[in-house]
């Protein structure tokens, strides 16, 4: 069998991966992983002497000798990753024999994709954590809130004066303010997904129109499609409101550019290619970029913004942002924000078939 055949399940790891001849450290097989951030295919990589592609080759050739000479189970040191025409690429390296064949398996993570994944695994645990916390504070509040109101109401209608009827009259507006609330954090967690094929153009389209409904002067929301991109399988409402959400959060931090008549949003459309969410690997995924030109996330709550109850703009409630994690979780997608003044961009990931 040939090494392509016996390591052919490689390729679906996002990590980069080597498999090294036992004893001289040269190149049997590389994932496609390996070859896209070298840019090198494996045919090139094959024969090759791996410790050469690192900026210090003596590190790996030091690791190898102790592999080969049973010094240990698995090294690790972090190293740099020389790439074709880029500079080099920091890495957290892993060395360890395979037992069965003698042959050296070399894993790689690059040190900002390792930051990332670490930083999606914290936002689904955080998210996950919230819908608990949401769920219980929900109803605890949603219980009494009824008795307070059909209380206020049975108060007003003992009272002769009109002007004490006012108190009440607050209480019970309080009350279905609170009510409603609490019925727009339960709403994702009430509601069964009604799944068919989405066209994520089509999202969009829906999504412009209604926000240039709502700011016809003074803003741009400009289209950079792939058409290319296929449909998928998904909930269409929830997409909807979910990059609603954030195009209106957009807006509205753009109130200042928008009265100055210079305000931009840019909704972007890519394919990416293997994709890790969920510590899952697709092959493919739609990445949507909701892009404005506004003061960006003020980074007092820039690590908090999708927890709920937590807003940059005063007035703000603090559940857009956290209703639209909520649904593209939903879709086994997950949303990241890149902001600094002058340019926040919100990034939509989601698998396609």
């Amino acid at each position: 069998m040939t090494s392509a055949a016996r390591f052919a399940a490689l390729d679906w790891l996002s990590t980069l991966v080597a498999v090294l001849d036992g004893t001289g450290g040269t190149v049997r097989f590389a994932n496609a992983a390996l070859e896209n951030a070298l840019g090198l295919s494996r045919r090139t990589l094959g024969g090759a002497d791996f410790s050469q592609l690192f900026a210090e080759p003596a590190l790996l050739q030091s690791a190898l000798a102790g592999a080969r000479g049973a010094e240990f189970a698995a090294m690790r040191f972090e190293a740099s990753l020389r790439r074709l025409g880029q500079e080099p690429m920091p890495v957290h390296v892993q060395v360890s024999v395979l037992e069965a064949s003698g042959e050296i398996l070399a894993e790689l993570w690059p040190l900002q994709q390792q930051v990332r994944q670490d930083r999606e695994e914290r936002l689904r645990e955080q998210a996950h954590a919230q819908k608990e916390l949401v769920r219980n504070l929900a109803h605890e509040i949603k219980n009494p809130l009824g008795g307070i109101r059909g209380a206020a109401q049975l108060l007003q209608m003992e009272l002769a004066s009109p002007e004490l009827a006012e108190y009440t009259q607050v209480i019970v507006h309080e009350a279905d303010r609170l009510q409603s609330l609490v019925d727009r954090l339960l709403a994702p967690h009430r509601q069964a997904q009604r799944v068919g094929d989405v066209n994520i153009h089509e999202v969009c389209e829906r999504v412009r129109s209604l926000v240039l409904l709502e700011y016809p002067q003074g803003l741009r929301v400009q289209r950079d499609y792939d058409t290319s991109i296929p449909e998928f399988r998904g909930d269409r409402e929830q997409l909807i409101q979910a990059l609603l959400n954030i195009v209106q959060n957009a807006a509205q931090a753009l109130s200042g550019r928008i009265a100055a008549g210079d305000a931009e949003i840019v909704l972007r459309t890519r394919v990416a290619r293997q994709v890790t969410l969920g510590r899952q690997r697709y092959r493919l995924a739609l990445e949507l970029h909701v892009i404005d030109n506004g003061p960006g996330v003020p980074a007092a709550i820039a690590d908090r913004i999708f927890y709920p109850l937590v807003s940059g703009r005063d007035g703000g409630s603090g559940l857009g942002l956290t209703l639209a994690q909520t649904f593209v979780q939903q879709h086994h997608g997950l949303i990241e924000c890149d902001s600094q003044p002058g340019r926040t961009d919100f990034r939509i990931l989601i698998p396609l078939p």
